[in-house]
């Protein structure tokens, strides 16, 4: 097990040292910085760009140089110290000069950033040659601040960075200009820049950091490409595994090639999981995307098929495999066989002509620098320094071109890819119902399940949606089975419950594509009473009674015309009796009541006259006077 970690840590090492082999050297990219006042350090000095922030790419920046009494080497948030750099309105914007050591270059800029400064010098603490300020190693807590970096920075000697000091303790105004209009050379109407990129989404931060700038870059990415303004080519790194190890197990599962081309295993684990090898496959075969396509003068359908190849087929959810990847390169036209033919055999022992150039690309020639860094961006010849984000790249790119010659895109923010009318953008479509799951964006195209008439279409986008819920059957009939015949429409969509596609009763089949009539008749599923005489009909049957009968079909049975008759006159008899003795026994009752309540009265009155009672009144009486 111990010799199993120390092979591995070798190897680890010798990755380190074998990208980028043999005469190669970093190179740090430069802008300008000019002092303006005061007087006596007045001049141009160089500076290195940093490798996080925006820096200004194309412009240039001017501001007055402090520096703080407390905290000088930004390691700490200014607030504890209650120090603030904000700008007055109407006053130039504030560059912080602090001083090196003790923490990230980053984390400084950060600390500097949130105090409302607008740019940072970094002063060197020891007299050297300038280097490149970059990231620090992944981890969750860098990455929060990393990601929000915004304003620029740049490291300037030590001699400058205490003459500087000087000056701003002397009570001088120090006023300064840094300028980038110089960092990307721009002769002419084409911008040429490369991305060295790799496939493995699994390497922490900084991987999610370069899926999510593919992702966002993708769509202006693709109207310069188709618009002639950029030629762009993608790179990947890759290593060779040492002449005394490539029989080993660690080569074998990190290498192809018999060790020629090797990549680290994602995990991290020699012994689960993705091995470094299929890193290595994949990143060749999205090498041979970009060439097949190139071939059929259509190279950015490179950004397609990496994004949809980040979305559909990720390490976490093993699909990170060839069969989603030739699933991707299908819904996007390619041809299979030449990406196949590009790719060569991985267990050859021989040189890969693609995989052997791009060993050789990652070596430095001229003004640029070995690739040493992923991702590493180069912009005609030079590499790219600060945050790989749209806006940042964008604005780079564009300061490439010569002046007035600009695209649209880098004159405005409106970005339409149009990428939806080449083959629907490899997306689910339903032609009959003229529906799509293709949707032009900023960011280019993207693959998404549409909302039609409030009704959400549920799927991968790529190649599979359909209808969910209340309503379904109103959009292409749910995509289930229907059909018109004898004026008589039938359909096997149901709205309601799990069943989604279900064959109307009279009809068999598997309701999404064939619903096939029943013959009742000839299966004797109905009119099997001695007298019924049956006939199928689509979707239907019909019955008939011999004679004089009437076919009752809920009972799949005949009766009498004539018995049915008498039977409803007799009823209609018996109703109208009913109703006259009911209605002669009200009378009678009435009748009776009032003629009671007459008699009653009449004999109170005679009772009255002639045993009249003191506390009774008169009762009044319907007799006569002259009778009594």
């Amino acid at each position: 097990m111990e010799l199993k970690r120390l092979l591995h840590v070798v190897l680890s090492f010798w990755l380190l040292l074998c990208i980028g082999c043999s005469d190669g050297r970093f190179v740090v990219e430069k802008n300008s910085l000019t002092v303006t006042s005061p007087e006596k350090i007045k001049g141009t000095y160089d500076s290195a760009i940093g490798n996080f922030g925006i820096p200004q790419y194309g412009g240039s920046m001017a501001g007055t140089v402090v520096y703080p009494k407390d905290n000088q080497k930004a390691c700490k948030a200014f607030d504890e110290f209650s120090i603030s750099f904000q700008s007055k309105p109407g006053s130039l914007p504030t560059f912080v000069l602090v001083d090196r050591g003790d923490c990230f270059f980053a984390l400084k800029v950060w600390n500097v950033q949130k105090a409302g400064a607008s740019a940072v010098l970094v002063a060197d603490d020891i007299e050297e040659a300038l280097i490149t300020m970059d990231t620090p190693e992944e981890d969750s807590s860098s990455s929060k601040y990393i990601e929000n970096i915004t304003i620029p920075s740049a490291l300037i000697q030590k001699s400058f960075g205490e003459a500087l000091k000087k000056a701003i303790s002397g009570a001088d105004m120090v006023n300064v200009n840094l300028d980038w209009r110089e960092s990307v050379p721009h002769p002419d109407d084409r911008v040429e820049y490369e991305l060295w990129t790799n496939s493995n989404d699994e390497c922490g931060v900084k991987c999610d950091m370069l899926m999510e700038f593919v992702k966002d870059f993708k769509g202006a990415a693709q109207i310069l490409e188709k618009g002639g303004y950029t030629q762009f080519t993608p790179h990947y790194m890759t290593w060779y595994c040492p002449q005394a190890f490539t029989i080993s197990k660690q080569c074998k599962s990190q290498c192809i090639n018999h060790g020629r081309y090797c990549a680290p295993d994602p995990e991290q684990d020699f012994s689960s999981g993705y091995e470094g090898k299929d890193v290595v496959i994949e990143n060749l075969r999205q090498l041979c995307v970009f060439k097949v396509a190139n071939e059929s003068n259509k190279s950015w359908l490179w950004w397609d098929y990496v994004t949809d190849f980040q979305i559909r087929c990720p390490m976490k959810e093993k699909k990170y495999n060839k069969e989603c990847a030739d699933a991707v390169i299908k819904s996007l036209g390619l041809d299979s066989k030449k990406i196949e033919k590009c790719m060569g055999d991985p267990n050859a022992d021989a040189d890969n002509p693609v995989l052997k150039e791009e060993q050789n690309a990652q070596v430095g020639k001229g003004s640029r620098g070995d690739v040493t860094i992923l991702p590493t961006l180069v912009v005609n010849n030079r590499q790219y320094r600060g945050k790989v984000a749209k806006g940042a790249v964008l604005k780079a790119i564009c300061s490439g071109f010569e002046e007035t010659t600009e695209p649209a895109v880098c004159l405005s923010d409106d970005v339409e890819t149009n990428e939806c009318l080449d083959n629907n953008g490899g997306c689910w479509q339903d032609k009959a119902a003229n529906l799509t799951a293709c949707k032009d964006t900023f960011r280019g195209r993207v693959c998404e399940c549409p909302l039609v008439d409030g009704l959400q279409f549920k799927g991968d986008g790529y190649s599979h949606c359909e209808a969910s819920g209340p309503g379904r059957c109103n959009i292409n009939n749910g995509g289930c089975w229907h059909k018109s015949q004898d004026g008589h429409t039938y359909s096997a969509c149901v709205d309601t419950g799990d069943v989604k596609c279900q064959c109307p009763p009279g009809f068999r089949g598997d309701g999404i594509n064939s619903c096939d009539d029943i013959d009742e008749c000839k299966e004797k599923k109905a009119c099997q009473c001695p007298e019924c005489s049956c006939k199928d009909t689509w979707g239907s049957y019909e019955c008939t009674c011999s004679g004089d009968l009437l076919y009752i079909r809920d009972h799949d049975t005949c009766i009498s015309k004539s018995g049915t008759e008498v039977k409803s006159a007799w009823a209609a008899v018996w109703v109208i009796l009913i109703g006259l003795a009911m209605a002669s026994g009200g009378a009678y009752l009435v009748y009776k009541y009032r003629l009671r309540s007459y008699m009653d009265s009449e004999i109170r009155a005679i009772m009255a006259q002639y045993m009249p009672l003191d506390s009774q009144s008169e009762v009044p009486n319907h007799v006569s006077e002259d009778r009594a």
